[in-house]
């Protein structure tokens, strides 16, 4: 299994809407996610610097890599779009963050 973390942005305000739209996830969304290899999902949120924290579980043979190529993908970041920091190409500004220590 394969673990990932990395930090996204929301714009000012945005904090509600972000957590409305996720209670909300489309179920074809979470569906894709799950099918990529995408095992588990947590974002956390830092209301002080409105910085997301993610963290990933995968399977060994996922496929998320290729989930930029997915229509579903491309449209859920268009609908995100007006509510974090993102590239040209509507995707999440994403920085992946280097483990430096687990324990379970």
């Amino acid at each position: 299994m394969e673990r990932t973390a990395f930090t996204m942005k929301l714009k000012p305000g945005s904090e509600a809407e972000y957590k409305k739209r996720h209670d909300e996830i489309w179920p074809n969304l979470a569906q894709l996610l799950k099918s990529s290899g995408i095992i588990e999902y947590s974002i956390f949120l830092d209301e002080k610097t409105l910085m997301l924290f993610a963290v990933q579980k995968k399977a060994d043979d996922n496929t998320a890599d290729e989930l930029a190529e997915q229509e579903i993908m491309r449209r859920w970041w268009d609908y995100m779009a007006d509510i974090m920091e993102v590239n040209s190409d509507n995707s999440p500004v994403c920085i992946p963050l280097k483990e430096v220590f687990h324990m379970e």
